[in-house]
């Protein structure tokens, strides 16, 4: 199983930016990546996801201010965030699948890492 750790999480003032990461061990990773997150009284939300080929998606409420990418050398994912807005406050988890694109299977079928807090003030 993969292990998954997260690491990058902070405080910020509105505005600011962070880079999320997400580290794996254990196996080459050949399948869909992605970072959610869960606000407080909120349901989880898919931010952003990476698949083998490249291909990348966001939500709409991060879509040009987060980015997604992965240093395959390193076994890495990272999240740029750019222009952090209160409403991005959330735990932010990683999650991946080995060997499958079908990041719809993320939520049910996906390694996940433990989460870490980004908490941004206005």
């Amino acid at each position: 199983q993969l292990q998954l750790v997260e690491s990058g999480g902070d405080s910020v003032q509105a505005g600011g930016s962070l880079t999320l990461s997400c580290s794996f061990a254990g196996v080459t990773y050949n399948g869909c990546m992605a970072w959610f997150r869960r606000a407080p009284e909120k349901e989880r939300e898919g931010v952003a996801t990476l698949d083998s080929k490249q291909r990348t998606s966001y939500s709409y409420s991060v879509k040009g201010r987060f980015t997604i990418s992965k240093d395959p050398h390193k076994n890495i994912l990272y999240l740029q965030m750019n222009n952090l807005q209160a409403d991005d406050t959330a735990t932010y988890y990683c999650a991946a699948l080995p060997d499958s694109d079908l990041c719809e299977n993320l939520p049910d079928f996906g390694d996940w890492g433990q989460g870490l807090q980004v908490t941004v003030s206005s």
